[in-house]
């Protein structure tokens, strides 16, 4: 959840129930659900996972209607609560994560989420595998051709309204508009479809973190039991879908899907980056040589050197990534020979950053670049350069969690049993296809 959407949003009186306690089951009883959930999640033939603002809390972003949730601190007029670290730098977690090798393993048919964090899109989860019911504050869209946008910054608007940037194919132009819902805007029809049409055909639909308050996507999940199928929930507080539900687990999102991770002896994988560099270089008429380093902050990045016609350089461009990265810092090295004109060419963008991820899940510490197209003019160059890193390593932490400490001799048991019946997968041998 933004806190700059929540700010965007036409105020509403009615927002559902607030500031609800927390609930918590015992270790015991915890541990007894997270079995049962594993195997509800491997007997599945079409799982369906419906998630909310209960996802994205261990990333720093507040909830809702949790009891420092931004509508409850707003009702208590205490305004809108602080995030522990700016939003377009809040990370997947390790639910995230394990959502897309779920996915991969070929349990996790489709995601249907009420965020608008975009960060089940950072995790790589498939676009085509994703209902975003309330839109993305990342995303805008072109709404003549419809393509979709994807920023690392937030879009100024939220209600489907106009912004700065137009679309940048050649045929089309048109203005593009956020993605974001307002209050009094309907669902997109798109999505909404896609969404009943996947709970409709689930035989277990499964809620992280939500509330299950907001109408109409709320009853959603309820279409699969119409249909002969199961709904279980797990969030820290009682919702109004708890009594139809098959299963419901109160306690962490994170802990109860680490768990269900290890029964099933599927590896989290790291969350990689990915990110584009367009390098343009131009000729000028002037002339000078002291060609010094410097340090730029602030994006777009733009820098002026002069150069003689006939001089040949090196340009050496680092770029340094924030603490917490699996690396440092990589770099892209520039030989520039204005005389002589470079072959200009495009590259098979998606080949190119699957082998880069497949590096960077591999490798402990990976900061890889690759450049993905050039196109030569006289006097003038442009690039275009991709960056992969792995930011978080879940597999370092220890995935059994407390749950799998408290004395349970089925636990080792039953993941053998599981494994063994999981169509043949195992996720030590599961490798991504490079």
């Amino acid at each position: 959840m933004s806190l700059g959407y929540a700010e965007k949003l036409s105020y509403r009186e009615d927002v559902g129930t607030v500031g609800m306690p927390e609930k918590f089951d015992s270790p015991k009883l915890l541990q007894g659900k997270i079995e049962e959930l594993a195997v509800m999640v491997q007997k599945s033939k079409h799982l369906v996972v419906f998630t909310g603002a209960g996802i994205s809390t261990s990333s720093g972003i507040p909830d809702f209607r949790g009891p420092k949730g931004v509508w409850t601190l707003q009702r208590a007029g205490k305004g809108v609560p602080d995030a522990s670290l700016p939003f377009h730098r809040a990370a997947p977690t390790l639910t995230h994560m394990a959502l897309v090798e779920l996915e991969r393993a070929g349990l996790l048919k489709f995601v249907i989420s009420q965020n608008v964090d975009s960060l089940h899109l950072r995790s790589g989860f498939p676009r085509e595998k994703l209902a975003e019911l309330h839109g993305n504050s990342f995303k805008e869209v072109c709404p003549c051709c419809k393509t979709e946008y994807l920023r690392d910054f937030e879009i100024e608007t939220i209600g489907l309204k106009d912004t700065p940037r137009r679309c940048t194919d050649k045929n089309c132009g048109a203005r593009l508009k956020d993605t974001v819902l307002d209050w009094e805007d309907a669902l997109p029809p798109e999505e909404m479809n896609s969404a009943e049409e996947q709970c409709r055909a689930a035989d277990l639909v499964l809620c992280l973190g939500t509330s299950l308050q907001i109408t109409p996507a709320c009853n959603m999940p309820l279409l699969s039991i119409k249909n002969g199928g199961k709904v279980a929930i797990v969030n820290l507080q009682a919702t109004p879908k708890d009594k139809k539900a098959s299963l419901v687990i109160h306690g962490l999102v994170d802990k109860v899907i680490a768990g269900v991770m290890c029964i099933l002896s599927l590896r989290i994988p790291p969350y990689i980056r990915t990110d584009f560099i367009q390098l343009l270089l131009r000729h000028t008429v002037k002339n000078r040589s002291d060609m010094k380093p410097v340090v730029l902050m602030e994006q777009p990045f733009s820098l002026q050197r002069e150069t003689s016609m006939t001089s040949i350089f090196s340009m050496l461009l680092t770029l340094n990534f924030s603490d917490g990265c699996g690396c440092s810092s990589s770099s892209i090295e520039c030989h520039v020979n204005f005389q002589k004109q470079k072959e200009s060419f495009v590259r098979d963008r998606i080949l190119v950053l699957q082998e880069m991820k497949c590096t960077a899940e591999r490798q402990s510490r990976a900061g890889q670049q690759s450049i993905l197209e050039r196109e030569s003019l006289p006097r003038a160059e442009t690039s275009i350069h991709a960056f992969v890193t792995n930011i978080i390593r879940y597999d370092a932490e220890d995935p059994k969690g407390s749950w799998m400490n408290s004395g349970s001799s089925t636990s080792s048991n039953l993941a053998k049993r599981l494994v063994e019946g999981a169509s043949g997968y195992s996720a030590s041998t599961k490798k991504l296809k490079c």
